[in-house]
């Protein structure tokens, strides 16, 4: 049983009247027994012979997701409506449904964050600790633990403080986020895109983009930075103002942390590392927009364009923004126990260019153009440098292989704006490294036999860093075609039914124009879902590239071979057999799947092969 099957069904009238069992109910009556998301290899409920383990492999992914995101988009209906009490109600029960906790685990178990414990040490590393953790949220009595201090490097050479929650502590905030998420999405900026779903730092570049472009545009930019942002926001304005759990709220916020086995704690702000702390960040800060349209109208030229807590705001004139914006913008903050930092807060002419978000954005001759940051190109080459002195005696294939990812991802990053001359001047860079590299290597050898056995040649290019008789060559950025991003509709909210073909015409489309990448290619013949779950391969966890015959067994890289999938289901298939999912043929997989792959149905949703 579901906690409320009325509501899950969409047949439930009053949210309010459904009754929910208690934490102790819901443990001893439902979850030790079957639920509607576990099933059996046959379709029917598992018995209370079933491990813990084989519970959590055999949980209806699909059906879960489907059961969470129809109350989200129920919440937004309410929200939209006005219904106060209607969205409380909904956003209690999907907090408290058993679908909603499964997923909080899901997702806190397969993120990058997943090796990384709390103060206590635990990390859920096999299915029936996932499976018991997931019974134990929403229970009675519940403390969070301290977060854990650890600091990480800054570009500037100083050191940002990090508080890791414990896995319940981070269970508990992802099973409150999927009720709240909907909400913020409603009540958001518009032009805020920083750690919201579906939106990107590549949109916020392109609103500054469409804000600056035109000759009669702003010709004057605000360039804002608060001060402590995260670590200085008011409790008590999150407390009064977020649309969640106040008890849970409040005890997640006065937590504190150990540091060097000292607690501290923790009176202002909201700590960086928790799962559900860019939204709340986020939420204290939505209103901006709103109040600079109520103040200026759409006089002015006056923009807001934000991303978490960097923003900048385009004006007419230098003296409206330094008189008028920018106080009003210190007593916004003010209400939020924030501030604006005096010496990086700086007024700049589009004509002298600013930067943002590692992007530099300038008008040459009255045309605007977007290009990498001077900062991000030196911190890419430095990266370069140190991979390559730190693999001094490696093999040629070690060090392509380090270096490829960088080269690649930081390619991908800027491949949106003015890159082109940038891409050959950094490919010219990697090329001396790497020549002086190989030089270093035989210094009793002549350099075109050097030459010979490290670079080879491939079409016109005689220079690939590649050793003589291997197949493993170094990318170069110049192959990164340039394409302008298409920036996402500001209004557009991934919970409301009503943009579900937006959203799946654009990540299609987006994918589309990366079919000569394996995972873009895999992506597209799947309908962009994973075969072994059978829900949807988003942002939210990492992908991997499984192959259906195994390399050991005479399979091959080609793309019939290949299935993208989620990396977590990945895992488990692999190291729990068949119990853990099968692959399907309902995303029209190419027919040289083989194998003795597990049948499993799924209440008769998608077809299955052997």
């Amino acid at each position: 049983m579901l906690f409320c099957n009325e509501t899950d069904s969409g047949s439930c009238r009053d949210p309010k009247g459904c009754r929910l069992p208690t934490g102790a109910e819901s443990r001893e009556k439902s979850w030790k027994g079957a639920v509607t998301v576990a099933r059996t290899d046959n379709g029917s409920p598992a018995d209370g012979a079933v491990s813990d383990g084989d519970r959590w492999l055999r949980i209806n992914w699909h059906k879960a997701v489907k059961i969470v995101s129809r109350l989200q988009t129920r919440i937004v209906k309410a929200v939209r409506a006005g219904d106060a009490r209607r969205s409380r109600g909904l956003r209690r029960i999907l907090a408290n449904s058993r679908a909603a906790r499964l997923m909080a685990v899901r997702r806190v178990t397969s993120n990058r964050g997943k090796r990384t414990a709390g103060v206590d040490g635990v990390r859920l590393k096999t299915p029936a600790s996932r499976w018991q953790e997931a019974g134990k949220l929403n229970s009675p009595g519940y403390r969070p633990k301290p977060l854990r201090r650890i600091y990480i490097p800054r570009k500037n050479g100083k050191k940002r403080p990090l508080g890791i929650p414990a896995m319940r502590d981070r269970s508990e905030q992802a099973a409150e986020l999927s009720a709240l998420d909907p909400v913020a999405e409603c009540t958001a900026d518009m032009h805020s895109y920083g750690f919201r779903k579906k939106r990107s730092v590549h949109d916020a570049i392109e609103a500054c983009y469409n804000a600056l472009r035109l000759k009669g545009s702003a010709k004057w930019v605000l360039e804002a930075d608060i001060k402590g942002c995260f670590d200085n926001i008011s409790h008590r304005r999150m407390t009064d103002n977020v649309p969640t759990s106040k008890e849970k709220l409040r005890l997640w916020l006065k937590a504190g942390y150990m540091e060097r086995g000292m607690f501290s704690p923790t009176e202002t702000g909201t700590p960086q590392g928790g799962i559900i702390s860019p939204t709340l960040a986020n939420m204290a800060l939505d209103g901006m927009e709103k109040l600079l349209r109520d103040k200026f109208g759409k006089t002015h030229k006056i923009h807001l364009v934000r991303y978490a807590d960097d923003f900048i705001i385009t004006g007419a004139t230098k003296e409206l923004l330094e008189n008028e914006v920018k106080p009003l913008i210190a007593e916004f903050l003010k209400e939020r126990g924030l501030g604006l930092s005096e010496e990086k807060t700086k007024i700049s002419h589009i004509d002298d260019g600013f930067d943002f978000l590692g992007f530099n954005i300038r008008k040459y001759r009255g045309k605007l153009m977007t290009r990498p940051a001077k900062s991000a190109i030196a911190s890419v080459k430095e990266k370069i440098r140190e991979i390559v002195r730190a693999n001094a005696t490696a093999k040629t294939e070690n060090l392509i292989g380090q270096l490829n990812p960088v080269i690649r991802g930081w390619a991908n990053h800027f491949r949106h704006v003015v890159s082109s001359k940038i891409f050959g001047s950094i490919d010219h860079a990697i090329w001396e490294k790497t020549w002086r590299w190989a030089k270093r290597r035989h210094p009793d050898k002549s350099l075109p036999w050097i030459k010979s056995k490290y670079f080879q040649r491939e079409g016109n290019r005689k220079w690939v860093f590649r050793e003589k008789g291997r197949k493993f060559a170094l990318f170069k950025m110049a192959d990164v075609p340039i394409r302008r991003h298409v920036k996402i509709r500001a209004d557009a909210n991934p919970y409301d039914p009503e943009w579900e073909e937006y959203f799946r015409e654009r990540e299609t489309k987006s994918h589309k124009r990366n079919v000569k990448d394996k995972s873009g290619g895999l992506w597209v013949r799947q309908n962009g879902i994973c075969p072994i779950c059978h829900t949807i391969l988003n942002e939210e966890e990492e992908w991997d590239i499984h192959h259906l015959i195994p390399k050991s067994e005479g399979g091959d890289d080609s793309m019939a071979n290949l299935a993208l999938v989620h990396i977590s289901c990945h895992r488990e298939y692999h190291r729990y057999g068949s119990v853990a999912g099968c692959l399907t043929v309902s995303y029209q997989c190419p027919s040289r799947m083989k194998g003795n792959f597990h049948v499993r149905f799924f209440g008769g949703e998608g077809a299955v092969m052997r």
